[in-house]
């Protein structure tokens, strides 16, 4: 008779192999979950990280620099019109001024106001083309001047951009700061002018890649009061000549005024004094700063381009 514990004790002990093979085979298979879940993981770290070091695009407008020049007391003359002006308000959205656009804008890169001109529209009392400032101390006047015995203090950073040459190859110039003369109204009719324009005391011309200096002397040191008042009175001098080349690079000029004396420095190092009779004499007038580009040619096809990066007035 067959011996049936044999196949009772064979029966479990294939029941516990069975199951010892399943519960290898799912410790191998939730292993490989976990290492699948690993992977994603380290796949979702890497693009979590990939995310946070991604630069960002820049701001352009970030990049931006705007002159520091405050216009609100100052008005333009365009080389258009009869000439055209542009008076505070309007000059303080100059950008958005059609008709300034060509003439009087941002280089933005470099953070400077451009001043463009080119032969064109004249003034009353000059020959000459200009886009240039002219400092109204109550802003939309002219009426209201400083004279020397009240002072004041022109400081400008600038440089010459681009200019064109004349038929010989030498450079034209332009004038880029001024210190003008002004009748009174009084004035003006006790010697019978239509007008109130009266010489400009200074002129600080770029030419040839130097700074020049020109200011008026009396013809007759004994001149009368009335006569001292007449445009015709007055000529230039010879004109001073500062040593350093700016050439085409940024240079700075600071004009300082009081009773009885003027000074031009040229870079904080080089200065001019100017304090003779003639500049005592001149307290007689009102005067205004003027700032900018004002060609001295009227050759065909000639322009300047003048950058200033900022410019001070004080009184």
């Amino acid at each position: 008779m067959p011996n049936n514990n044999t196949h009772i004790i064979g029966l479990p002990l294939m029941i516990i192999a069975v199951l010892l093979l399943f519960n290898c085979q799912s410790s191998s298979a939730d292993e490989e979950i976990e290492d699948v879940q690993i992977e994603d993981d380290k796949v979702e770290d890497v693009a979590e990280d990939d995310v946070v070091d991604d630069p960002q695009p820049e701001d352009e407008e970030s990049t931006y620099i705007l002159p520091e020049i405050d216009l609100s007391n100052w008005k333009v003359t365009l080389p258009i019109g009869r000439p055209d002006e542009v008076e505070p308000p309007e000059i303080l959205e100059y950008a958005t001024v059609e008709k300034l656009k060509p003439f009087m804008y941002n280089d933005s890169i470099e953070g400077a106001l451009v001043f463009y001109t080119y032969p064109g529209a004249t003034t009353a009392n000059s020959s000459r083309s200009r886009t240039e400032l002219r400092e109204q101390m109550e802003p939309g006047s002219n009426s209201v001047n400083w004279t020397f015995s009240e002072g004041g203090r022109l400081k400008g950073t600038l440089a010459m951009d681009e200019i064109s040459k004349d038929s010989e190859g030498k450079y034209h110039r332009t004038i880029v700061m001024q210190i003008h003369g002004r009748l009174t109204n009084a004035q003006r009719d006790l010697i019978g002018e239509d007008d109130n324009n009266a010489p400009p005391m200074l002129k600080i011309y770029w030419q040839d890649g130097k700074v020049r200096v020109k200011t008026k002397i009396l013809k007759n040191p004994a001149v009368s009061d009335i006569d001292i008042l007449r445009t015709d009175s007055w000529t230039d001098d010879e004109g001073f000549n500062f040593s350093e080349e700016v050439g085409f690079d940024q240079f700075s000029l600071e004009v300082l005024v009081s009773a009885g004396r003027m000074e031009v420095i040229l870079n904080d190092t080089e200065s001019v004094v100017y304090d003779s009779d003639d500049i005592t004499k001149w307290s007689v007038f009102e005067n205004y700063f003027k700032a900018g580009n004002y060609l001295q040619t009227s050759d065909e096809g000639a322009f300047a381009r003048v950058k200033y990066y900022d410019l001070q007035v004080e009184h």
